[in-house]
């Protein structure tokens, strides 16, 4: 006699297939995972704001590899919280948490300080953390929060570290950005949103600022050995987005959300881009670059402004107060 499944085992199997099939469209979506082999053993990464989403997943996978991790982070207890993960995740007991406030240009000095005079070389600089329309607030010294974080603070912690950097070269530093830079402008009459604030605009402009500090920081370390550029991680779901309305919506929770996850990268997922510009051997000496999924990818004509970029330098020196 022929065996018939039971309906309800046919039903579970289409389930699985149904599932598999989104999780599948997920990974391709999201690009998939770096494929490289290269190893960094013997070599210092520094991440900031890596005790959690993208920043995690990029400081496990650098561990995973073997280089000495140094997670910079403004909440010292969740960063000792993501070492351990991170250590019993890799096996590697080389993971140092240093506080850093990118938000404090005192903290970030004294961040800098500690490297220089304890670190005898800086191979990888990642400038990941950041923040996302939040509420209008000021950093320490009065710069608007998204502006102030995302770009001030790693326009200091950056130049501050340059000398280490150079003379590690060949080293990296990859600035994580992101798309929202295709609407933002460098609001020269007003900067710091003083005038008019809008969460949105504030966290496009911080974005674009991040991509045009990329291109005039690369055209600045021709010949050093350093190269620069910059990420786009793509719509990841992580913490950052913990400002928006979504996240405090109960039945955004209970049906949009679940919805969103089907198109939303993974903190791995979004950690791909930024680990591939880190590491890729293609990626020689290639400098002032915009990558998403893995690829180079068009920056907006805002983001080419040679000019706007020299500018956003002058001021960017003044109010870090580097010069």
């Amino acid at each position: 006699m022929k065996w018939k499944p039971p309906r309800y085992f046919l039903g579970l199997t289409a389930f699985g297939s149904f599932a598999g099939g989104i999780v599948l469209f997920k990974e391709v979506l999201s690009g998939g995972n770096y494929q490289g082999a290269e190893r960094l053993e013997g070599k210092t990464v520094i991440i900031t704001g890596a005790n959690t989403g993208i920043g995690k997943e990029t400081a496990t996978e650098m561990a995973r590899r073997g280089a000495r991790v140094i997670m910079a982070c403004r909440d010292m207890e969740k960063c000792k919280e993501a070492r351990k993960e991170v250590a019993l995740a890799t096996f590697n007991k080389s993971l140092y948490c240093q506080e850093c406030d990118l938000a404090s240009l005192e903290s970030i000095r004294k961040f800098a300080e500690r490297i220089k005079k304890k670190e005898d070389q800086v191979n990888i600089l990642i400038n990941n953390a950041g923040v996302m329309r939040c509420k209008k607030s000021f950093t320490e010294e009065g710069i608007e929060l998204q502006l102030g974080t995302n770009h001030m603070g790693h326009f200091l912690l950056t130049n501050l570290l340059l000398d280490k950097l150079k003379a590690s070269a060949p080293s990296r530093i990859i600035n994580v950005s992101s798309v929202a830079h295709m609407r933002g402008s460098i609001k020269f009459d007003d900067l710091n949103s003083e005038k008019n604030y809008d969460e949105g605009d504030a966290y496009a402009q911080s974005k674009l600022a991040n991509i045009l500090f990329t291109k005039e920081l690369a055209d600045r370390l021709q010949g050093t050995g350093v190269t620069c550029n910059a990420v786009h991680p793509g719509i990841v779901l992580t913490e950052i987005g913990r400002h928006m309305s979504i996240y405090k919506s109960w039945i955004a929770a209970m049906f949009l959300k679940p919805l969103l996850w089907v198109f939303l990268k993974t903190p791995r997922q979004g950690a791909q881009t930024t680990i591939y510009t880190a590491l890729s051997t293609d990626l020689e000496g290639v400098s002032g670059k915009y990558f998403s999924n893995q690829k180079e990818a068009a920056v907006s004509e805002a983001a080419m402004d040679k000019e706007a970029a020299k500018r956003l330098w002058a001021i960017s020196e003044r109010w870090t107060r580097l010069i």
